[in-house]
């Protein structure tokens, strides 16, 4: 996928969370982050933004200082458009060839951080909307399918990763309404990934990919997604698979 698209993906879900954020009020409760009200939300989320734009606009090779400092209620939200601004700007100029930090496997430092500010946007964006309880946005499904390998590839592929049993089992994610289709490899070591990759698995989840990308996000419920076989290992997945 373009970075171009991805940088119009998170300018779009920016201004769409950010939209929400408004109408539903500062204090309203966040109901898929617990201790959240919306004000905790545009925080969090324009930190992020502005982290990931001091490596991109320094071409930075180290660590950053996490900067949670924001501007009061009457400010925040405007605080926020602007980081989000800023932050789409300097991904859209910065070079292909771009060389700095970044925390998992993506084709260049560029795709990566457009692709991860894209996905933050839009799963705090649905955050917003759901504290609002005004529905939800589409989500397109390339984009979803996109994100549910950025989870279980980049994420889940670390060495930090939970997810783990104690002999080898396989999971299969499968996305109905794309031809995306996952194979997570599981054992005491962190999972592997394989997409596309034949054979059968002791457990298959399946969805369309904008309810996997929610679900496996823990923004939507798992009894919703339809599974086959040894549903333990959903199970598993629920309980240890979350990202903090």
């Amino acid at each position: 996928m373009e970075t171009s698209w991805f940088i119009e993906t998170l300018r779009r879900e920016g201004d769409l969370l950010a939209d929400a954020a408004q109408k539903a009020g500062l204090d309203a409760p966040v109901p898929p982050c617990p201790q959240w009200q919306v004000r905790d939300l545009l925080r969090h989320t324009g930190a992020v933004h502005r982290w990931a734009t001091v490596f991109v606009a320094e071409a930075r090779k180290d660590g950053a200082d996490w900067d949670e400092s924001a501007p009061g209620d009457g400010e925040l939200a405007d605080w926020y458009r602007a980081l989000l601004t800023r932050l789409a700007d300097v991904l859209a100029a910065a070079p292909a060839d771009l060389d700095c930090w970044y925390f998992f496997a993506a084709p260049s430092p560029l795709v990566f951080w457009s692709r991860r500010q894209a996905h933050e946007a839009t799963i705090h964006r649905v955050d917003a909307q759901t504290a609002l309880g005004a529905g939800l946005s589409p989500i397109d499904p390339a984009f979803a399918a996109d994100g549910v390998h950025e989870l279980l590839a980049g994420f889940h592929g670390r060495a930090r990763s939970t997810v783990r049993t104690p002999e080898p089992r396989t999971l299969r994610v499968r996305a109905l309404d794309t031809d995306a289709d996952w194979l997570v490899r599981l054992s005491p070591e962190p999972p592997v990934v394989e997409r596309g990759a034949p054979g059968p698995a002791d457990c298959t989840l399946s969805g369309s990919a904008a309810q996997l990308y929610l679900t496996l996000w823990n923004r939507a419920p798992y009894e919703e997604l339809s599974v086959a076989g040894d549903d333990a290992l959903v199970e598993l997945w629920r309980r240890t698979g979350a990202i903090t």
